[in-house]
């Protein structure tokens, strides 16, 4: 029972701890993957506004308004500083220490890739500086793109949008549109640089002519028409000499060409190219091109113009950048990259340091449960609970049912319907409390009818005698019998009879009780052997019966009294079982350290199935109650009694129609812990 309660408590244990731990590191890892992307959410928020604001300011004066608007927006605190730990605004009031860690750096020339993909050579695109049209333009061309996406749309039945890019460029996207289609709808002018973005070209061509290498390698600037932000390609190497060139293929005119102009030749080193090819502006210090010498029958510039073939417009998100260090040396990139950064830096803020902390994050919070937090919590409770409901139901009905059956036949007991037993097929604890009241219960029942047995014997003794008593006084005082010396003789014997079984009765009674107190001293048992067989040597000779003694010299440490009354009562039950012509020895002897006495007969002995209950009280093996032989059937049961009280034993061995013999054993040193003090005081020691 033990081992299954366990096991049972085990394997709730463990489904608990598991489904527990399970939902714990599920619970857990949902938190923590939506707060780390909650966080990193409104942390991308606020440094995109913040390198937004750097991006279109030359400075931070007035930045205290949009740090406090997203402090209040998102529940953070946001603290601006320089690169020295200035501080330059922050949402919180009062002068309070910032965070240990910086959480980014606010730098529009300088970006963190990770919060801006966007971003070509990390330079936000929302830094254009110099590059911001002025209304003037803005409105031409947004006019031209709007009155091009609305021909598209209603003469060609492509849906196409306009976008406006930070410096103000619009660009028309969504839609697939043909060369034919893009010139027929006038969208032509939106590939021609503006003259604000042809003075910004020239003023980064003669920024970076510093830095180039002198390896022949020049750089070409255009506007990216997908970003509206300038980007740089490397300009081809000079062609080898004639003799040592294969013959070049002719280039087919275009649609264009009205005359017979060859292709365009490769520009000089230094000289900006922006798109399209027409309005390809010179190096520093060159007189610009007349309207005359723009006139290209190919346009070679990176607008990428419509073609004869209908090609797609990308949307900006999905235009693909110039490749910028593709074609470019890296120092020359390097070299672009800074030129770049030094045209736009007087239009932008300086770099900052970005401070957010949250609040909450220190502060006790309830935890949250989503709908679908709450069915895994209870679909994991019923996962848990059914199981150990079963577990539960299963081995408590294994314990129940033998208990109720035990509970039920002590109650059977109790209101007195007699002993019960339990069927209980259980080998553990329950099984053994079962086979233990088992047990005790035949032991009851045994009892039970050893105790009506001596009911009725008792009753039986008593009354025999009584009834003797009492029907000759009554006839003697009706005058119907003489009380002459003869009966008078039987009326004493039969007192003398219900003296002896209340004596005997009252001795056992002693003896269970654990009164009957011993007095000890040093008997001669052949002594006192020679005393008994004197004293029933009439009676022997009376009923024709030889007695004898056969003894030898032993002493030992004994109740004088109950030692004379335990050998009395053997030699009385000889004779009333032993028939004329019989003989009765008696022997005493010594055995290592034990008395030994023996009453031998040759009566009618007992039978081999009745000898285990020859000690028993009032049984006989005569069962009639007519029954020729006298005694209480109390005289074997008080030897056994006494036997024991000495620490010794009694045992008999017979022979059915040939004789019986009563062995008594009795130690030398007398019984351990038995008399008491002033029984013992006059005692002397054990012989060796």
């Amino acid at each position: 029972m033990l081992t299954r309660l366990l096991a049972s408590s085990v394997i709730v244990a463990v489904c608990s701890i598991t489904a527990t731990a399970w939902l714990s590191v599920q619970r857990t890892s949902e938190s923590i993957s939506v707060r780390r992307g909650e966080t990193l959410a409104v942390d991308t928020r606020i440094h995109g506004t913040l390198v937004g604001y750097a991006a279109s300011h030359p400075g931070w004066a007035g930045v205290e308004d949009t740090v406090r608007e997203l402090a209040d927006e998102t529940g953070r605190r946001i603290a601006l500083t320089t690169e020295n730990r200035v501080p330059i605004a922050d949402s919180a009031q009062g002068e309070q220490e910032l965070p240990r860690r910086t959480s980014a750096v606010v730098d529009p020339l300088a970006v963190d890739l990770t919060l801006a993909p966007d971003a070509q050579g990390r330079i936000d695109p929302r830094a254009v500086g110099p590059f911001s049209l002025p209304d003037e333009e803005r409105s031409r061309l947004l006019s031209v793109a709007e009155s091009g996406a609305a021909c598209l749309d209603g003469v060609y039945g492509l849906t196409a949008e306009v976008e406006v890019r930070p410096s103000g460029r619009p660009v028309v996207t969504g839609a697939r549109v043909g060369s034919a289609q893009w010139s027929d709808c006038g969208l032509d002018a939106l590939d021609e640089p503006t003259d604000t973005e042809r003075e910004a070209l020239e003023e980064l061509a003669e920024t970076t002519a510093s830095c180039l290498p002198g390896d022949g390698q020049g750089v070409r600037f255009g506007i990216d028409g997908a970003t509206g932000v300038p980007a740089a390609l490397a300009a081809p190497s000079e062609p080898p000499a004639d003799e040592a060139r294969a013959p070049a293929d002719p280039v087919p005119p275009s649609d264009t060409d009205e005359g017979g102009a060859g292709p365009e030749a490769p520009p000089p080193e230094g000289e900006v190219l922006p798109v399209p090819a027409q309005d390809m502006l010179p190096s520093p210090g060159q007189d610009p091109p007349s309207a005359e010498d723009t006139e290209s029958p190919e346009p070679e510039g990176w607008w990428l113009p419509p073609t004869q073939e209908p090609t797609a417009v990308p949307p900006p998100s999905e235009a693909a950048p110039l490749p910028e260090s593709a074609d470019l040396d890296p120092a020359v990139a390097d070299c672009v990259d800074a030129g770049r950064r030094a045209q736009l830096e007087p239009y932008v803020a300086p770099a900052a340091l970005l401070f957010i902390d949250d609040p909450s994050e220190g502060a006790e919070s309830v935890l949250s449960l989503s709908g679908e937090g709450l069915l895994r919590i209870g679909g994991m409770v019923l996962l848990v609970l059914v199981p150990t409901v079963l577990v539960s139901v299963a081995v408590s009905a294994r314990l129940v049912r033998p208990v109720r059956a035990l509970t039920d036949a002590v109650q059977r007991t109790h209101r007195g319907r007699g002993p019960a037993r339990v069927d209980v097929s259980d080998s553990g604890e329950i099984g053994r409390l079962a086979t233990a009241f088992n047990a005790m219960s035949e032991h009851l029942e045994r009892l039970e009818e050893q105790r009506r047995g001596m009911i009725s014997d008792i009753s039986h003794e008593l009354r025999t005698p009584l009834s003797n008593l009492r029907g000759w006084l009554e006839a003697a005082q009706d005058g119907v019998a003489e009380l002459d010396p003869e009966r008078v003789r039987m009326l004493l014997g039969e007192a003398r009879l219900l003296q002896e079984v209340i004596d005997d009765l009252r001795d056992l009674a002693l003896a269970d009780a654990g009164e009957l107190r011993l007095s000890l001293e040093l008997v001669s048992v052949d002594e006192l052997v020679e005393q008994a067989v004197s004293g029933r040597a009439l009676r022997a000779g009376e009923s024709g019966l030889e007695l004898v003694a056969d003894t030898a010299p032993v002493e030992l440490r004994a109740d004088r009294t109950r030692l004379l009354q335990a050998v009395g009562n053997l030699l009385d039950n000889a004779l009333r079982h032993t028939a004329a012509p019989g003989k009765i020895t008696v022997r005493a002897r010594r055995e290592d350290d034990e008395a030994v006495v023996e009453v031998e007969d040759t009566g009618s002995g007992i039978a081999e199935d009745d000898l285990p209950h020859v000690f028993d009280r009032f049984w006989r093996a005569e069962k009639s109650r007519s029954r020729r032989t006298g005694g209480s059937g109390l005289g074997l049961a008080i030897v056994r009694d006494l036997a024991g009280l000495h620490g010794g034993g009694v045992s008999v061995s017979s022979v059915l129609g040939e004789g019986t013999v009563f062995t008594l054993r009795l130690p030398l040193a007398g019984p351990p812990n038995r008399g008491t003090p002033a029984a013992e005081a006059g005692a002397r020691s054990a012989p060796p």
